[in-house]
């Protein structure tokens, strides 16, 4: 199993936490250079009633309180779904260099689905993006979800490419 991998599992088990609240199951962590988890963050908008309340900005968050730092410059962002244009952004602004994600969204994504943020050249930083990194588990987390709480949203059905 590679560091990839392996962070995706702590990722996916922030993932399992959000729908206790009633959140969408996205989970995230921020690596260190030395491959320490320094952040972590679950979906947690429901909870929190907050519609920033996204996986990757508490993560972000907890690893810069961690660093006593903004900048994510050696860090790493794992997260179980492509990033959504807020969260890309934040990445991108937060200097982080590398993106790992699970599932691929075609609806919202913003990290080479439906956008491209993270890549921009017209912006200040670029990040390189590692994507499908345990998508299945990542997918089957929200395919489930969706399936118990609403029906199956025809969106989700092909999360994975």
């Amino acid at each position: 199993m590679t560091d990839d991998e392996t962070w995706m599992g702590w990722a996916l088990a922030e993932a399992l936490v959000a729908p206790r609240t009633g959140d969408v199951p996205v989970g995230a962590v921020v690596v260190d250079s030395s491959g320490q988890v320094i952040g972590q963050g679950h979906n947690a908008r429901e909870a929190l009633q907050d519609p920033t309340a996204h996986a990757e900005l508490l993560a972000l968050r907890s690893a810069a309180r961690s660093l006593g730092s903004w900048r994510l410059a050696d860090c790493t962002l794992v997260v179980t779904l492509e990033p959504c244009a807020m969260c890309a952004g934040a990445v991108v602004l937060a200097r982080v260099p590398r993106l790992v994600l699970g599932a691929w969204d075609p609806k919202a994504g913003a990290a080479g689905s439906m956008r491209d943020i993270v890549r921009d050249s017209r912006l200040n930083h670029r990040v390189e993006v590692v994507g499908g990194v345990r998508a299945e588990e990542s997918a089957a987390l929200l395919r489930a979800f969706f399936a118990d709480h609403r029906g199956m949203d025809s969106a989700w059905t092909g999360i994975v490419r």
